[in-house]
């Protein structure tokens, strides 16, 4: 009876349909239209959060390019600055070396070079006839006086008398050089005397009261020749201020001549060095540091 019941359900109504226990029946899923209206809410929600986080990132870089732009501004002002500091300090040195170093450039090469030096072979020729013409004029004389005592004949002693006065005629300067263009002995030592003192004194005047071949030594790096170990003394004893009294023989007149020569070279080197200095301030537009050089008294 119960399958009857059930069968005649069935066929009194078969488009319904029949439900068993199972899991629950999927959702159905939205239609196109709907998708399209939720997602346009959601982009439309989100929108102005994501302007303004855009906004906000672009005004973080603006921010972060103002700031490394002014960065790099402040650290190129300061090594210009710097740079411009160390070219003026260059600059006050170069000038202070050309004022202290100046004197060089009066240097008389003529004067210090001693150029009518006698050499030493003349000066020993020379002395070899002034012990002849003692030794003639001491055998004459003794010639005389032993006439006087009777040894030799007055004849004789006459003749010694007179070859005595013709050597000493002789030995006079005007009379010599009537007869040869030698100079005597004499003569060349009171030339080298004269050469001497003439340098001792140019060699003071150049020192002046600071001593010049002291203050040349500064300028070595444009000359390492004026480093030598043979100018040491030299510049020690123009430090003390005693250098041109020293000069007492022709090698040290010499050395000076040498030393001078040579920082001659480092003037001029350093004076280009200062000019080109003073047109590379021009052309970056340093006006305290592009000065003139003081003139030279």
């Amino acid at each position: 009876m119960a399958d009857n019941e059930s069968t005649v359900r069935q066929s009194a109504n078969p488009e319904e349909p029949l439900l068993r226990k199972g899991r629950p029946a999927d959702p159905q899923p939205p239609m196109p239209e709907e998708q399209g209206d939720a997602a346009g809410k959601i982009s439309a929600e989100a929108l102005p959060s994501a302007l303004g986080q855009e906004v906000s990132a672009l005004g973080q870089d603006d921010r972060s390019d103002e700031a490394d732009s002014g960065g790099r501004e402040a650290v190129g002002g300061e090594s210009k600055d710097i740079e411009k500091a160390m070219a003026e300090s260059r600059q006050r040195k170069l000038r202070l070396m050309l004022r202290q170093c100046d004197r060089v450039l009066l240097l008389d090469f003529d004067l210090l070079a001693l150029p009518d030096w006698p050499d030493n072979y003349t000066l020993s020729a020379a002395r070899r006839n002034r012990d002849l013409w003692l030794f003639s004029a001491l055998l004459a004389m003794i010639i005389f006086l032993s006439g006087m005592t009777g040894f030799v004949p007055a004849w004789i002693a006459g003749g010694g008398f007179g070859a005595f006065a013709l050597i000493l005629l002789m030995g006079v300067p005007t009379v010599r050089r009537l007869y040869t263009s030698r100079s005597s002995y004499m003569d060349l030592i009171v030339r080298r005397r004269r050469l001497l003192r003439d340098a001792r004194k140019h060699v003071a005047h150049l020192e002046g009261k600071e001593g010049l071949v002291w203050q040349c030594a500064r300028m070595a790096e444009f000359n390492p020749s004026l480093k030598a170990t043979r100018f040491s003394e030299l510049v020690a004893l123009s430090e003390h201020r005693v250098l041109a009294r020293n000069m007492t023989r022709r090698e040290h007149v010499r050395l000076y001549l040498v030393y001078l020569l040579e920082a001659e070279k480092a003037y001029a080197r350093a004076q280009q060095a200062f000019f080109e200095g003073h047109q590379q301030a021009i052309d970056k537009g340093w006006v305290s540091v592009a000065t003139e050089p003081e003139q030279r008294t």
